[in-house]
């Protein structure tokens, strides 16, 4: 049990209290580590390492595309069962196991995404050489799922009491536009904390950036190419429209906007005009302003292009995950005791960033917390492994970063569920 002392309290006002009124805290204390409990949930989380990669290489090796995590969903709600919580599997697919708190303190939701982008058919059988796993969907995110049944099972053997509620959450569709989150967000009862543990190794992201999936799909009634000449065609609207979108000047991300059309699709044969062409744009920003207007903008000079090439267009919308700010719009977010615990934990477990010039902690972030971060829940992502080659073939992930990215959900969740950190903020940011 980890011991409540007069922080708890001073820890659950700071919570209360409005984002932009945030006191930046003073470091965790490393000396933490050498207390009885947490030292003993720290060494059984050593100890049962090896178990805990093999499990993480059962989940990679399960089917996960997007739509299709039944067999993995299966795996967490059994797991949820054994460790003695009453599993539920929501409408969309989400698993969800809630572990009871005493009572008074905050609700802390676990994000954990089962899904990845590969198709059934994708070989996911794992190969290992010395401490590197490869496989695709090893790091994004299975490594977190596993992390994340690793943290449940500690705090079940060390019989770690809490007050309040946390919820582990198996969730579905990330990859489709963080659907599951979003959908357990605004069907539950608001949390008080929510982490997230998928994302870059050694940084912690407090921002969402926005992400909008567009369709723009032109029509025409089509002809043989011996009665095309003249005729209006998809093509050449296509061909303009693109051209002017890559036309257009903005600032750059961290907090500009980038903007990607990542695929263009239609037509059957090549003796015709096709009655139907498409291209898909992703344009995302932290700017909610910027990432609305630059919509817009996006979608008028479509359509302005399509009624010159008398043509037909039709706006499909696959998603629209709403973007959190800048950094400068976060300064509250960032003030925030979970990010900069979480900073200071990975620095007293010595997790470096995984990239060079990596920040410690960032106003974006395209993870299961970015529902959060738009519905002003205080809500970060942490890493699972260090890992490289995500949404590829080649993707693969150092198998011993899982130990301390485990030690750091583990650590980060029992400071909120009942106050492990002892020393009070120091000051409060202007």
């Amino acid at each position: 049990m980890l011991l409540r002392t007069t922080a708890t309290l001073a820890l659950l006002a700071v919570l209360a209290a409005p984002l932009g009124a945030q006191p930046y805290p003073t470091s965790w204390d490393p000396a933490l580590l050498q207390r009885t409990d947490v030292k003993s949930a720290m060494t059984l989380l050593e100890q049962n390492f090896p178990k805990q990669v093999d499990e993480w290489i059962r989940l990679t090796e399960m089917p996960g595309k997007s739509k299709l995590e039944q067999q993995r969903a299966a795996y967490v709600k059994r797991v949820f069962e054994q460790e003695g919580l009453k599993p539920t599997v929501d409408s969309i697919g989400n698993v969800i196991g809630v572990r009871k708190g005493t009572g008074g303190g905050p609700t802390i939701v676990i994000m954990a995404h089962m899904d990845v982008v590969f198709p059934p058919e994708a070989t996911t059988k794992v190969r290992r050489s010395g401490d590197t796993l490869y496989a695709p969907g090893v790091g994004d995110n299975t490594a977190s799922v596993a992390n994340m049944l690793a943290t449940l099972r500690t705090m079940n053997a060390t019989k770690f009491r809490h007050t309040g509620d946390i919820v582990f959450i198996g969730t579905v569709q990330e990859e489709l536009g963080l659907k599951g989150a979003d959908y357990w967000l605004a069907n539950n009862p608001r949390p008080d904390l929510l982490i997230a543990p998928d994302g870059a190794y050694g940084s912690v992201a407090y921002g969402a950036l926005g992400i909008y999936w567009t369709r723009y799909v032109f029509t025409s009634p089509g002809a043989h190419t011996l009665a095309s000449r003249g005729r209006p065609t998809p093509v050449k609207a296509v061909a303009e429209a693109i051209d002017k979108l890559y036309a257009l000047q903005f600032g750059p991300l961290p907090d500009g906007a980038v903007m990607n059309i990542g695929q263009i699709h239609g037509g059957n044969i090549f003796n015709a005009v096709p009655q139907e062409l498409y291209f898909t744009v992703d344009l995302r920003s932290p700017d909610p302003v910027l990432l609305d207007s630059l919509d817009r903008t996006i979608t008028r000079i479509t359509r302005d292009v399509a009624d010159r090439q008398k043509v037909g267009l039709r706006v499909e919308i696959e998603q629209k995950s709403g973007a959190g700010g800048t950094e400068k719009q976060l300064a509250g977010a960032r003030a925030h005791p979970l990010v900069q615990t979480a900073i200071d934990i990975n620095r007293t477990l010595g997790i470096s960033a995984g990239m060079p010039g990596a920040q410690e902690a960032v106003a974006t972030g395209a993870t299961d917390a970015n529902p959060g971060v738009v519905r002003k829940i205080p809500s970060i992502a942490i890493g699972g492994s260090k890992s490289n080659g995500a949404h590829q073939l080649t993707e693969y992930a150092l198998a011993s970063t899982a130990l301390p990215s485990t030690k750091l959900l583990y650590l980060l969740t029992a400071t909120f569920a009942d106050g492990i950190r002892t020393v009070p903020p120091a000051k409060i940011v202007p």
